[in-house]
């Protein structure tokens, strides 16, 4: 891999997760000031436990050992810091099932805020597309019936991976 790529890669990946973590402060200081003191302390120690262990740390094992069985759950935990190239053309086969899945849930976690979150309307159209609402369900499913028909040429599991996308 190229520097520059690397370089860039870690700058994407960088920018993500302090946006990612800035909203999600802001989030959680707004829940956080509804809660009573022991409710807070609470919130804080479990969401921190599991946002940082079990999401961030214990998931992408899961992930990796669900996409590639054949490693085995110890062979997955090691693969994830192994620099052998076989290991990593292993887990490469299984990034294409990821990324659709990953891919349909944000492009329908998008048409869900278009149509169906409140907001204070700003631009011209936004009203109007608020009020079609109802057209939502029609679209992600249009949507995803093409994902899956155009995955299941390719691979039939990019196409489970996409079906399996929950809003």
């Amino acid at each position: 891999m190229e520097i520059f790529s690397i370089i860039l890669i870690v700058l994407g990946l960088s920018l993500f997760e302090i946006i990612i973590s800035v909203d999600n402060a802001i989030i959680n200081a707004e829940v956080l000031g509804t809660m009573s003191k022991k409710a807070r302390r609470w919130f804080l120690i479990w969401g921190i436990l599991i946002a940082v262990f079990l999401i961030r740390g214990v998931l992408p094992w899961i992930i990796i050992w669900a996409s590639n069985p054949s490693l085995g759950a110890i062979g997955a935990l090691t693969a994830s810091f192994s620099s052998d190239p076989k290991v990593a053309e292993v887990i490469e086969q299984s990034a294409p099932v990821l990324l659709i899945g990953g891919g349909t849930f944000l492009v329908f976690l998008f048409f869900h805020w278009i149509f169906l979150e409140p907001k204070h309307y700003g631009l011209i159209g936004e009203r109007f597309i608020h009020r079609q609402g109802v057209w939502f369900f029609a679209v992600v499913s249009v949507l995803l019936a093409v994902i899956v028909w155009q995955a299941i040429k390719k691979n039939p599991l990019m196409a489970f991976g996409a079906h399996n996308t929950r809003l």
